[in-house]
């Protein structure tokens, strides 16, 4: 169906102030709905409380509103002027919570204002834990075994039914706020008071653990003729037991088995049917275990997600400016492909290329705080690389992260000391994956490596193939290298800085050497970072 014309002006949520979680991605989604909305001739009024945003500034919405993100502010933009529509899905976990407060007090009824792109059925059987489990269970997705508990005595009883390990969510939160993993039953309540003060319902769910399982998240569109696509397919480097924020994440999904990938594709598709009639964008995340392929829905998103951003730069596929044109009323086959502009926008990407995301901590700014990553969101930032193999676009990114390496290792910063290396894996932190090339590099067996990270060996053996390039580099001289041979290595993501540092030659050497041979700087076009200063010696 065309677009849906009554829509004339629209309420852009935004997702509120500088906090680990909220603002950055989600800028991002907002601002490319906003554009797009205007380009259909649609009035849009924004709302969002950070003046540091991109969606705030004038030249992206009609009329910006920096308020507080609360419903006095919602009550004072309606009193203003006429809305049609609000559109909460671009702002995170703030947006919909905002939105469902609204609804209880019934402001959307009393000003005639339509809630698009979700609805409030959807929102409260995501984010309800209870609602949740029963919705998955319905349709035949299976969840961990959990329980719902409001008070430190429901939470005690529900812990000695599942038994440890435990995980405690919080209801409503966003950015994992409140949640823990619970190893001990000495630990469990004041983890249990923690979760409950979190939410805003005073609720939360209790989960059996399922570490190391490996966890994957699909990006979803969804149209009004209830047309469903998969746009990316984001695999975590992390095991479950870290926040999906604070994994180092890669698109396509690298580990993946068909059989698997199709199973997952089905689930997800069938869960953001079952969530009720709306169009829009979904986020759905899944934990599968190593042994025997079994997967289990973690939970599922009716909105614009931190991912999305991720994986509209990874595909070229606007996801947030397409979710926003399916949320006034057009169908994915009435869009053009943004890619090829002749085509529908009624496809499902395949990338013959690999990105690599790596969140940005900045922890060292912040003295005395736990470098230990969990379900609590901890990153202030991402850098995104784009290589032709998963070596090379992690190699990329770890070169943009501004934290004084230049690569994965290959700079003369290593750990020296197995003991400190295999304690430093076993605890998920912000440098965990240069400890793993530095353990394997030590020599660590890579299945002890594996024991201890739970990281898939496919990964490690990735890296282990870095520690063996490098290794046998190291045994040759300057002279001595081909185009071929330097070229390979290129391939392999090696900056002229880590070549330099194994050959122990200057980086000028190797720029020459370069030079030489006919090889060209790659000028590193292809690397999203949070910030734009560039170390002169990466010559990628």
């Amino acid at each position: 169906m065309p677009k849906n014309n009554a829509i004339r002006s629209i309420l852009l949520i935004g997702s509120g102030p500088i906090i680990i979680g909220q603002a950055c991605e989600f800028d991002y989604s907002g601002s490319q709905a906003s554009r797009a909305l205007r380009d259909e001739g649609i009035e849009v009024s924004l709302i969002n409380s950070n003046p540091a945003t991109i969606m705030t500034d004038n030249v992206t919405a009609d009329h910006v509103y920096l308020r507080p993100l609360t419903t006095d502010s919602l009550i004072e933009i309606l009193e203003e002027r006429p809305i049609d529509a609000v559109l909460p899905t671009m702002g995170g976990q703030t947006g919909l919570n905002l939105c469902k407060e609204a609804d209880e007090l019934g402001i959307w009824q009393k000003y005639g204002v339509k809630m698009i792109g979700v609805d409030m059925n959807a929102i409260d059987r995501t984010e309800n834990r209870e609602a949740f489990r029963q919705l998955m269970e319905g349709i035949n997705v299976k969840v961990a075994p959990s329980r719902i508990a409001n008070s430190i005595l429901e939470g005690k009883e529900i812990a000695q039914e599942l038994g440890y390990p435990l995980v405690v969510r919080a209801s409503y939160t966003l950015g994992g706020s409140g949640g823990s993993f619970v190893h001990h039953k000495d630990e469990f309540e004041e983890k249990l008071e923690r979760g409950l003060k979190a939410s805003p319902m005073h609720e939360v769910i209790i989960d059996k653990a399922v570490l190391g399982w490996k966890e994957f998240e699909l990006e979803l569109l969804r149209d009004n003729n209830d047309n469903v696509a998969i746009i990316c397919t984001v695999e975590n480097f992390d095991p479950m037991g870290v926040h999906t924020g604070d994994s180092i994440t890669i698109a396509p999904s690298m580990t993946l088995s068909d059989t698997a990938f199709q199973d997952m594709r089905n689930k997800a598709i069938n869960m953001m049917r079952s969530l009720g009639n709306f169009s829009g964008g979904c986020n759905v995340q899944f934990a599968l275990n190593p042994e025997n392929e079994e997967i289990i829905a973690v939970e599922i998103n009716p909105r614009v997600s931190r991912s999305s951003a991720l994986a509209s730069k990874a595909t070229g596929y606007p996801i947030a400016k397409v979710a926003a044109k399916l949320a006034i009323g057009y169908n994915l086959d009435e869009l053009k492909n943004q890619i090829t502009q002749t085509t529908s926008a009624y496809f499902e990407p395949a990338l013959d290329y690999v990105v690599t995301k790596i969140p940005r901590w900045n922890l060292d700014k912040f003295y005395g705080t736990d470098t230990t990553l969990g379900l609590q969101m901890k990153s202030v930032g991402e850098v995104m690389a784009i290589g032709r193999s998963f070596r090379e676009s992690i190699q990329k990114a770890c070169q943009s992260l501004e934290n004084n390496r230049i690569g994965l290792g290959a700079d003369k910063k290593e750990w020296h000391k197995t003991e400190d290396n295999l304690h430093g894996i076993k605890w998920p932190s912000d440098d965990r994956a240069f400890r793993v090339k530095d353990a394997l590099e030590l020599g660590v067996p890579l299945q002890t490596v594996q024991s201890h990270t739970q990281i898939d060996n496919w990964f490690l053996r990735q890296i282990q193939d870095l520690v063996n390039t490098e290794s046998e580099l190291a045994k040759r001289n300057l002279e001595d290298l081909d185009k071929d041979t330097i070229v390979a290595l290129k391939q392999k993501g090696y900056s002229d800085a880590q070549l330099a540092n194994i050959l122990s030659v200057e980086d000028d050497d190797i720029y020459q050497k370069r030079k030489e041979l006919g090889i060209r700087d790659g000028k590193r076009k292809h690397c999203y970072r949070s910030q734009k200063s560039v170390d002169p010696r990466l010559r990628a």
